[in-house]
């Protein structure tokens, strides 16, 4: 643990699109939104630097839209602009805590993003902007969760927060499985042998390479984001 009082410096939330529903079959509740953000903005008063990688799966999902039909390529793309969308409505929220955010997109967006410059995004985090990352790489057949695997390596994160709706890693899914076993910690290779859905392999693996540990919990307890930041026990940590 540091001398702030927090277990990590910097990090990177992942956040999947799903996560902005609340109780609504599509879209964007922003109740939930505003929720998220303050969270976010008592990390950033406990002197952690943030960034966030947004999934636009309650919007469109770019393998369901393939399996409907669609070209891959194109319903990626349209997956890609929907963390766009997620991005600004959290940007917006971000700011009225009273955070100075930076949203970067991996896609040209002019009007609401500036692109990925690594230098650039370390020098935000430095000075205390929170980053928002949205499109992914930027490229079709590559998952949000492997973006935020790149990028958490990129910025030099210390951790990768995934949040989700379950209280960590489970032996099967515990919506449908209620025998379903808690795992309060596991590694890599039990993850990927084991086929635990938690990330997609490609993540795991990039994280397994460079030791960068994953910390999955529930996003619906409120405090967890600020529990996980201070290495609380809470969830399941990858390593």
């Amino acid at each position: 643990m540091s001398s702030t009082g927090v277990a990590y410096n910097r990090v990177l939330l992942k956040l999947s699109g799903e996560s902005f529903l609340g109780d609504k079959p599509y879209g964007i509740d922003l109740n939930v939104v505003r929720r998220i953000a303050q969270e976010i903005s008592q990390v950033h008063a406990l002197g952690t630097q943030v960034a966030i990688m947004i999934g636009g799966g309650n919007i469109f999902r770019g393998i369901k839209g393939a399996k409907e039909g669609m070209e891959r390529v194109s319903a990626d793309y349209m997956g890609l602009l929907a963390t766009v969308i997620n991005a600004v409505a959290l940007q917006e929220a971000l700011e009225r805590e009273g955070l100075v955010t930076r949203h970067v997109s991996a896609i040209e967006v002019k009007a609401v993003a500036e692109p990925f410059v690594r230098r650039r995004v370390l020098r935000h985090l430095e000075k205390g902007r929170v980053i928002i990352f949205s499109a992914g790489i930027g490229s079709p057949f590559f998952t949000t969760d492997t973006a935020a695997a790149l990028r958490a390596l990129e910025i030099e994160a210390e951790a990768i927060l995934k949040a989700t709706k379950v209280d960590g890693v489970y032996s099967t899914d515990p919506v449908q499985d209620p025998q379903a076993k808690f795992f309060s910690e596991i590694s890599y290779l039990e993850v990927i042998n084991q086929n635990l859905l938690v990330m997609d392999t490609t993540a795991i693996s990039l994280c397994k390479e460079h030791n960068l540990p994953i910390i999955v919990f529930n996003l619906k307890k409120k405090g967890n984001i600020v529990a996980a930041v201070k290495g609380d026990r809470v969830g399941t940590i990858i390593h």
